[in-house]
Formats: structure tokens, sequence, C-alpha cells
């Protein structure tokens, strides 16, 4: 039998945290100016997530997100207004891309 490796399981657990419409996230971002220029406080955002592995890599549209506020420097609080996202995916706009993540 496999030792169990503490680390791999709660990996495992939050890779499966899905934030549905209603519920609320953090965007993660750069900091910089171009990024708080193109994306402001009301836009809705498009959610993508990347699929296939390495081999076979396809980006799929996963839902929206509308941002509401800013938290510090390098975040901004958003709620899922469509789809569903997970930890991972990336909400996009034109140039400007930020990374999802749960609320705490």
């Amino acid at each position: 039998m496999a030792p169990l490796i503490a680390g791999a399981a709660d990996k495992k657990v939050k890779s499966q945290v899905v934030m549905k419409v209603g519920n609320k996230v953090h965007l993660f971002h750069s900091g910089t100016a171009d990024v708080k220029k193109e994306i402001c406080l009301n836009d809705v955002v498009t959610v993508y997530r990347e699929i296939g592995g390495a081999k076979n890599p396809k980006v799929i549209e996963v839902g929206e997100v509308k941002v509401l506020s800013y938290v510090g420097e390098h975040y901004f609080e958003a709620e899922v207004v469509k789809g569903e996202v997970k930890p991972g995916d990336v909400a996009k706009k034109d140039s400007a891309a930020c990374l999802i993540q749960p609320m705490k």
C-alpha cells in the first residue's frame, strides 16, 4: 500500500472546488497599470479553462464574472454571473488576464 501524501489529497480537493452563479471569487492579476486600465469595476469578463493536457491543449469558455471591487494591489473581487468556474480558470478581457481563486 502506497503511503498517503498529505499535500496530494489537499491539492485534489482544491482543484475540484466549483464556484457557481452568485458565488464570489478573487481575480489575481499582475497589478500593472494596463490590467487596472483594461478591467474596470462592473465589467463582465469571460472565464476560460484549459483542458486536454499538454499533448492536446484546448481552451473552452466556462462562464462569466462581474468585477465588484479592488482588493489590495493584486486582486479584484468578482461574482460569478454565468456558468461554473474553478480555481485556476482565467478571466480574460482583451489583453488582460486574471487567475480565478476562491474567496477565503
